[in-house]
């Protein structure tokens, strides 16, 4: 292995010993499914550790890369973001912590930038006051 490396995915069908969810997130459409494609098949042997990250934490994190960092992501790599920010809390300082950004905004316009949208799943009162002006 990769010593010094751990390898962890956001999404709890990762687990060694998953619990799986009923269905998937309004977000992240497929990532909490019990499914792993085909693409993905074995990845279990490679990887460390799985972590969920609510649907709140997730957008959260999609607002604030936007309004602090001027990075317009989609729910995906909000999620990614979010995970990687939790490794880094757990592992503590010293470490490296590696994510990729794997979808853009701009697939998110009827969901992640819709109030109506947002209202309806639970998930606008999730973001603070002044990320809420990116919501038509």
């Amino acid at each position: 292995g990769d010593e010094g490396t751990e390898k962890v995915l956001a999404g709890e069908r990762w687990c060694k010993k998953p619990k799986m969810s009923p269905g998937s997130s309004p977000v992240t459409e497929g990532i909490g499914n019990s499914i792993i494609t085909a693409n993905m098949e074995g990845l279990r042997d490679f990887v460390d550790g799985a972590i969920q990250i609510h649907d709140h934490d997730s957008v959260r994190m999609v607002f604030r890369l936007l309004h602090e960092e001027g990075i317009f992501v989609g729910g995906s790599a909000g999620l990614n973001v979010a995970g990687a920010v939790e490794v880094a809390k757990r592992m503590g300082p010293g470490h490296t912590i590696v994510t990729i950004l794997c979808d853009s905004g701009f697939r998110y316009g009827t969901k992640l930038f819709n109030k109506k949208w947002m209202q309806e799943k639970g998930l606008y009162d999730a973001l603070p006051p002044e990320h809420r002006t990116a919501i038509r």
